[in-house]
């Protein structure tokens, strides 16, 4: 089972084959929020220390607020989901079937490739099901009809802070229910990499580990992670943004204007997507990207369509080079 891993972003090679300075680019190949979350000053000791459990704890417990975790369910924390997404495949025993609906975000599809263990299966007869909600690049929504029911179901809501009330957190404490949660796309740190995992404690261990020889030992996922798994600055800022509800509140009611704003000035077909990317039909989504790149904006198309088209959402100063660069775009 071998699993192809394109993603947004590359800019630097768009710089190279279309021209221009980085700066005079627009990336909109990422669904990540162009205006982040203000980080302010961080502690020199969030620097020079080693992250300490008190700094872990006030991270954790602030998530645990700013999500509502049921009080049966336990949090682990990462350097970003995608590290979290590449030990799911040890959640369990060494091998086995898994379902992930398609198209989605390919990184699921990667780790368990990575395994060479598993296979790909219909959802009757996997075990194990992954589902993104909402779905990238479509940002279709799951519904609870599909959570649980099975021995592992994960639920990656890495977009899902844009719309709160439709997260299946209320089932994080629930056996076999596993939901991941990204800080990098709602408040627009991307760089500096923290994703949460969220399951009752016998769903984030025991961890089957492999020896190479056939044997298994057990550990956690938090085992798995390594000492350190979150650096200091995440973990000070981490906090502080995930305390701020009133930044999130406002940041949503933009959000939702602006995906709306971008619609409108886009003016083609909308297949899906979040307010923090839009997925368009186009003609053809190769020579609608050339068109965006001519004009030093970045977009994404998918290898499976020659049709879609996704971009994210421009800053607030640079709505005007997406008006100049989607003219004449079909």
């Amino acid at each position: 089972m071998t699993q192809s891993r394109d993603h947004g972003g590359g800019l630097d090679a768009a710089v190279a084959r279309y021209g221009g300075a980085r700066g005079d680019w627009l990336d909109l190949s990422t669904g990540i929020n162009p205006a982040p979350y203000p980080v302010g000053d961080i502690s020199a000791d969030a620097w020079t220390a080693l992250p300490d459990q008190g700094a872990m704890d006030r991270l954790l417990g602030a998530a645990r607020a700013f999500w509502n975790v049921p009080d049966g369910a336990a949090i682990v924390a990462a350097n970003g989901a995608s590290a979290i997404i590449a030990k799911v495949p040890y959640l369990g025993p060494a091998r086995g079937e898994v379902y992930v609906p398609t198209p989605t975000y390919n990184e699921h599809m990667a780790a368990f490739s990575a395994t060479h263990q598993w296979v790909v299966a219909g959802p009757e007869t996997a075990d194990t099901h992954v589902y993104v909600h909402p779905n990238n690049p479509d940002g279709r929504e799951w519904d609870a009809s599909n959570i649980g029911g099975r021995r592992l179901t994960v639920i990656d809501e890495s977009f899902c802070d844009v719309t709160p009330a439709c997260s299946h957190i209320a089932r994080a404490q629930d056996p076999g229910i596993l939901v991941l949660k990204s800080f990098g796309k709602f408040w627009g740190l991307a760089g500096m990499r923290l994703g949460f995992a969220i399951g009752a404690p016998e769903t984030l261990a025991p961890v089957t580990r492999r020896d190479g020889e056939g044997d298994t030992n057990h550990a956690t996922l938090a085992d798995l992670l390594g000492p350190w798994a979150v650096a200091g600055p995440a973990l000070e800022t981490g906090a502080r943004a995930l305390m701020d509800m009133s930044w999130a509140d406002a940041t949503r009611t933009r959000l939702k204007a602006d995906a709306a704003r971008l619609d409108k000035l886009v003016d083609l077909p909308v297949v899906g997507g979040t307010d923090l990317f839009r997925l368009y039909e186009v003609a053809d989504a190769a020579a609608a990207q050339e068109h965006l790149a001519r004009n030093h904006v970045w977009s994404r198309r998918f290898p499976y369509s020659k049709t879609w088209l996704r971009l994210g959402l421009p800053a607030p100063d640079r709505w005007d080079q997406v008006a100049a660069a989607v003219n004449g775009l079909r």
